[in-house]
C-alpha cells in the first residue's frame, strides 16, 4: 500500500509517480481530498482534546477552592460529545481513504522506463545463442503430443480448458526441474519451505491480489481461503504482522507450489500448448530484507534465475519492465525471457520483483532498527516457473527424429 503520509507531506511527488504508472487523475485528486479532509479532522480533534484536558486539570483548583464544578463539568461533557463526532467522521474518512489506498499500484522508481505496455520494455542483458537448426523446430504441443509426454485431451476431459497432463518422461522431467530448482536455489542461499496450498483474504490483501485481482482468483465455496496463484504470497505472509529481528536480515526464502489462476482476460491467448495454464508449478524466490539491502538482494535474485537457465543451456535475455508493463506491487522489475525456436520468439519464464515497502505496509512486516520499527522491503520472483522451462527444454533441445536431449545437471534428477 502506499505511504498516505508522504501522500500528505508531498501530494505532487507522490501523484506524480503514480501518474507514470497509470493511475487515474480522478482517483487521485480523491485520494488527496479525502486524505486532506482526515487529517484537519484529526487536527481538530485533537484540540479538543488539548481543550478537555485543560479544563479537566482545573477541577483539582475549583474543589480546593470551593468553587461550583457544575460548569466546567457541562463544558468537558460538550467537548467529549464533540470529539465522539469527529472522531466517528475521521473513522469513516480513514476506511474510505484506506479503501481507496487499497486499489493503488506501488509507485515505480525513478530508473524504470517511461512506457504503455510490453512495447516499450528495455532488453538489459542477453544470455546465451540461439541454437542453429539444420531442420524446422517443432513447437512444444506438437513434440508433447508426437512423444506422448504431454495429454491435452485428457487434461481437458478432467477439468476443462487450460489443463493439461504429463506422462512418463514428461511427468518424470516436471519433477527433475522441480527438485533441481530447490537444490540450486538452496545453494545459492535461500531457505527451502513447505507452504499451504491455500491463503485467506487476509493473507491476498497482504501482498496485494486482493482486492483489486479477485476475478482473477479461485475462491473456495464457504471458506475465507483460495488456491493461491503463487508461493510469493504463503512465503511473504510467513511474517505477516511480525516484527523480525534485524539481525535475521535478508531473509531468503525458495519454495515449490502448484499456482492457480483463472487468466481472467487472457481468452485468445496460448490457447495451444501449456505456456498459460490454469494450474501450473512454480519454484518461487521470496527475500525480506532491511530497506538498505533490498537494491542488492534484488540483483542476488535475478541473477540466481539466469543462472539457472544458463546452467539448462537455454538462451535468454533480462528485460527491465517500463511503467505501464509493471505489476501492481512492483517497484521495479527484471522479467527473464527465454528462447522458443519452434515459436522463434522469447517468452516470460520468471519476473523478479522489488516491492520495496509496498506489500510489507499492507502485511505489517516490520523490523527493529535499533529501538525504531521499520517497514521491511519484500522481493519475490519465479525460478521458475517450471512448465515454461519444460517448454523450452522441449523446444531448444528437441531432435530431428523428435527426441528430447536432457541437460546434463538434470540427468541424476531423471
Amino acid at each position: 500500500m502506499i505511504d498516505i503520509k508522504l501522500l500528505q507531506k508531498d501530494f505532487n511527488a507522490v501523484s506524480s509517480a503514480l501518474l507514470r504508472k497509470g493511475v487515474d487523475d480522478a482517483i487521485l485528486d480523491d485520494l488527496k481530498h479525502k486524505s486532506e479532509t482526515a487529517k484537519a479532522k484529526r487536527q481538530d480533534m485533537e484540540s479538543l482534546q488539548a481543550e478537555q484536558n485543560a479544563l479537566s486539570s482545573q477541577f483539582g483548583a475549583y474543589k480546593k477552592e470551593g468553587k461550583d464544578i457544575a460548569v466546567l463539568k457541562s463544558q468537558i461533557d460538550d467537548l467529549k460529545k464533540t470529539k465522539a463526532s469527529y472522531e466517528d467522521e475521521v473513522r469513516v474518512l480513514e476506511e474510505e481513504l484506506n479503501a481507496i489506498a487499497m486499489g493503488i499500484p506501488n509507485m515505480p522508481d525513478d530508473e524504470v522506463p517511461l512506457g504503455d505496455g510490453e512495447e516499450d520494455n528495455v532488453v538489459v542483458e542477453q544470455i546465451g545463442t540461439p541454437r542453429e537448426f539444420n531442420f524446422t523446430p517443432k513447437e512444444h504441443w506438437d513434440i508433447g503430443e508426437s512423444t506422448g509426454i504431454i495429454d491435452f485431451e485428457r487434461g481437458v476431459k478432467i477439468a476443462k480448458s487450460r489443463f493439461a497432463a504429463l506422462k512418463g518422461i514428461g511427468a518424470r522431467l516436471e519433477r527433475a526441474l522441480i527438485n533441481y530448482f530447490l537444490d540450486f536455489n538452496r545453494e545459492r542461499g535461500f531457505e527451502e519451505w513447505y507452504v499451504p496450498f491455500m491463503a485467506n483474504s487476509n493473507a491476498l490483501r497482504g501482498t496485494g491480489q486482493l482486492p483489486k485481482f479477485e476475478d482473477d482468483l479461485f475462491k473456495i465455496e464457504g471458506e475465507d481461503l483460495y488456491l493461491i496463484p503463487t508461493a510469493e504470497v504463503s512465503l511473504t505472509n510467513l511474517f505477516n504482522d511480525e516484527i523480525i529481528d534485524e539481525k535475521e536480515l535478508p531473509m531468503l526464502l525458495t519454495s515449490y507450489t502448484p499456482c492457480f489462476r483463472k487468466e481472467a482476460g487472457s481468452a485468445g491467448r496460448d490457447t495451444r500448448g501449456i505456456i498459460r495454464q490454469h494450474q501450473f508449478d512454480k519454484v518461487e524466490m521470496v527475500a525480506i530484507t532491511k530497506q538498505e539491502q533490498s537494491a542488492e538482494v534484488f540483483e542476488k535474485m535475478v541473477d540466481c534465475a539466469s543462472d539457472l537457465l544458463t546452467s539448462l543451456k537455454l538462451p535468454h535475455k533480462k528485460v527491465q519492465l517500463c511503467t505501464g508493463d509493471l505489476g501492481f506491487s512492483a517497484a521495479t522489475t527484471i522479467d527473464l525471457e527465454v528462447w522458443l525456436p519452434g515459436q522463434g520468439k522469447y517468452r516470460e519464464i520468471s519476473s523478479i520483483s522489488n516491492t520495496k515497502e509496498f506489500q510489507a505496509r499492507r502485511a505489517k512486516i516490520r523490523y527493529k532498527d535499533g529501538k525504531k520499527n521499520m517497514l521491511a522491503h519484500t522481493l519475490n520472483g519465479s525460478s521458475l516457473a517450471v512448465g515454461r522451462t519444460l517448454v523450452a527444454i522441449i523446444e531448444n533441445h528437441q531432435n530431428v527424429d523428435g527426441s528430447i536431449n536432457i541437460p546434463a545437471v538434470l540427468q541424476k534428477y531423471m
